[in-house]
This record gives structure tokens, sequence and C-alpha cells, in this order.
């Protein structure tokens, strides 16, 4: 498989991850206090949004990858 069509494929995997998902959260732990043996943690979720013109943009772009490298490269004139 050529690298512009496996590219291809990746991109378009993850245009339609970020279309379906719009977004990941992550959980992150901090100390907020510490006194000895005594220690106290809050844990704290995080969200990162992708807008949908991302995904939609990926998924674009993956798709003109994978047309072009089914062609042999060469765009259409």
């Amino acid at each position: 498989m050529k690298a512009a069509t496996l590219i291809g494929v990746l991109l378009i995997v993850l245009g339609i991850g970020a279309l379906a998902y719009q977004g990941f959260t992550y959980t992150t732990e901090e100390k907020i206090l510490d006194i000895g043996p005594i220690e106290a943690t809050q844990e704290t979720t995080k969200t990162i949004p992708l807008p949908p013109i991302v995904g939609a943009l990926s998924l674009l772009g993956g798709i003109v990858l994978v047309v072009t490298g089914a062609r042999g490269g060469r765009l259409a004139t």
C-alpha cells in the first residue's frame, strides 16, 4: 500500500472519531493538602473539545489522499 493511501485511511479514521466523540477527557490528580502523615488529593476531570470542522477537514483530506493514491498520485486535470 502506498504511503499516501495509508495516511489517507488514517485521516479518515481520525476524522470519523473526531466527529463521533467531539473531544476527549482526562483526569488529573493534584495534592491540595500535605501536613506530615495527612495528605489530601483532588481529582479533576478536564475536557478538550474538538470542533466538528476539525473532524470534517480530516475526513475530507483523507478521502482526497486515498483517491489520489489510487490514481497513481496524479490529480485529474
